[in-house]
C-alpha cells in the first residue's frame, strides 16, 4: 500500500508551502480512502512518495486516471493566506492504495 503525492513544480512554492500542500493532499486523499485502505495503509507504516508535475493540466489528467481507476484522490486548491492566488491547483493525492495501482496512475511521474 501506498500514497502518491504530485505537486506543482512550476509555481514556485517555498519549501515549506510545498510541505503544507503536500500535507493537505495527503489528509485529503486519506479521507477519501474506504475504511479497509485507511487501516491497511496506516498498519503499514503509511507509505508515500512526492512526485512532480509541470502544470495544473498535469494534475487534472492524472485526477482522472484515478477517479477512472476508482482510487482515492484529492485535487488541492490553495486558500490564497501565503505565496498563491486564492483558487490556485497545488497538488494531487492518489491513494492509499496497492502499490501496481497507484503506479498505474503515478508511474511515469518523476520524484520531486
Amino acid at each position: 500500500m501506498k500514497q502518491a503525492i504530485v505537486a506543482r513544480a512550476d509555481i514556485g512554492m517555498s519549501e515549506g508551502k510545498l510541505a503544507a500542500q503536500v500535507a493537505h493532499a495527503s489528509l485529503s486523499a486519506y479521507e477519501d480512502a474506504e475504511r479497509k485502505a485507511r487501516t491497511a495503509w496506516k498498519g503499514e507504516g503509511q507509505k508515500k512518495v512526492v512526485l512532480k508535475a509541470t502544470g495544473e493540466s498535469d494534475l487534472f489528467e492524472l485526477a482522472d486516471a484515478a477517479e477512472r481507476e476508482g482510487l482515492p484522490h484529492a485535487i488541492i486548491r490553495d486558500a490564497g493566506h501565503t505565496q498563491l492566488e486564492p483558487g490556485t491547483v497545488t497538488a494531487l493525492a492518489v491513494g492509499p492504495a496497492d502499490d501496481d495501482l497507484v503506479d498505474r496512475v503515478t508511474g511515469d511521474c518523476s520524484l520531486y
